[in-house]
């Protein structure tokens, strides 16, 4: 195996006065000395052009990514050695209970406070100033201005966003038909709702068209009815390419919006992943019984003396026996119901798939 050195590294691009054929080969060698943990500073002559390519190189697929970071406030320590990667158009669940350190983190990500330790890094550059550009951030704490009328005040904050004054007003325009709020543009903040005043955040928030969406309870002061209405306008702009940080303790939209989840508890984090390999990752290998037959009590009997089994409590059209059935290790789901057949006629059979509450009250708890 051949060793060149790779000199002036560039995020984005590298620079090389070699041949073609050299630099497949080239590449060949750092791709096997990062599969084989042999990729070195002698491979690129500094210590910096090293952390700079392998943040670029596992950067690619992340928009977002935050290597070990840490912040105290005097002694409170907010966060403790904390790194995430958020895909790219994705929705990353940034889940933790109260003080936990969540909007320590997004305060980072914003550049509205400064990490003790560690880096961000946003679309593989470390960030800086001009990246807030990029980013649209709905806080938990509303800040509109309460005597402002509602569009003077949503043309302010898109020019603060670098929109020029008509095109701040196109979009606008096409943002308020969308959510038919469009006779809210003479209104002062302080004659509507919260979930009206929250409408108007939301749209300021997505004007810019930003790379990274950052929201933090966007349903709080909604109705059921425009909480789903802008549930699926952050889907949409999923779909259109966006990535989203989505902070929030309602673990039913995690379920219905998340492709991937972090946990931090007391500052650290406790638990990532995309949240289907989490959901498998908690699985029990459990299921949920419903079974019609002659006699409930010796049946339920017999089944106990070869499963561990618990009550249970599902809505049914059936007068039936229901239990939890947990299968221990070499015993198949089909060997269940085929051994329950032999019992009575099985109507119910369901994998108890864990929640994302139920990972989130087992995680925190055990930590």
């Amino acid at each position: 195996m051949f060793f060149v050195p790779v000199y002036n590294f560039v995020p984005g691009c590298i620079f090389f006065r070699i041949k073609k054929k050299t630099l497949r080969m080239l590449f060949c060698n750092i791709c096997h000395q990062i599969n084989t943990n042999r990729l070195t500073e002698k491979t690129f002559g500094t210590s910096r052009g090293l952390n700079t390519f392998t943040t670029y190189i596992f950067s690619m697929d992340n928009l977002l990514r935050a290597t070990h970071v840490s912040k105290s406030f005097g002694d409170f320590k907010a966060l403790n050695d904390v790194s995430i990667d958020v895909p790219k158009g994705s929705i990353f669940g940034l889940l933790g209970p109260n003080g936990a350190g969540k909007t320590t983190l997004i305060r980072i990500i914003n550049q509205i406070t400064l990490p003790d330790t560690g880096e961000v890094f946003l679309d593989g550059e470390p960030l800086q100033p001009h990246h807030i550009q990029h980013i649209g951030y709905l806080p938990e704490e509303r800040g509109l201005y309460k005597s402002m009328k509602v569009g003077e005040q949503m043309l302010y904050l898109a020019q603060l966003k670098g929109l020029s004054r008509p095109e701040a007003r196109k979009r606008l325009t096409y943002w308020l038909d969308r959510l038919e709020i469009g006779d809210w543009w003479n209104k002062k903040i302080q004659e509507l709702s919260k979930g009206m005043a929250q409408k108007i955040q939301f749209v300021v928030t997505v004007l810019h068209q930003p790379k990274l969406l950052i929201f933090d309870e966007p349903f709080s002061g909604f109705d059921p009815i425009n909480a789903n209405l802008i549930k699926d306008e952050i889907l949409k702009l999923r779909d259109e390419g966006a990535t989203v940080i989505f902070s929030t303790h309602r673990m039913e939209s995690v379920e219905e919006m998340c492709d991937h989840i972090a946990l931090i508890h007391e500052s650290n984090k406790i638990l990532d992943g995309k949240l289907i390999d989490i959901k498998r990752q908690f699985r029990s290998n459990s299921y949920e019984v419903g079974l019609v037959c002659d006699d409930k009590a010796a049946v339920a009997q017999t089944v106990s003396q070869k499963f561990d089994i618990v009550s249970a409590d599902f809505k049914t059209i059936n007068d039936e026996l229901q239990y939890v059935v947990k299968l221990p290790d070499g015993v198949s789901s089909n060997d269940l119901i085929g051994y329950l057949s032999t019992l009575g006629q099985v109507t119910h059979f369901v994998e108890t798939v864990p929640s994302a509450n139920d990972i989130f009250i087992e995680t925190v708890q055990n930590n």
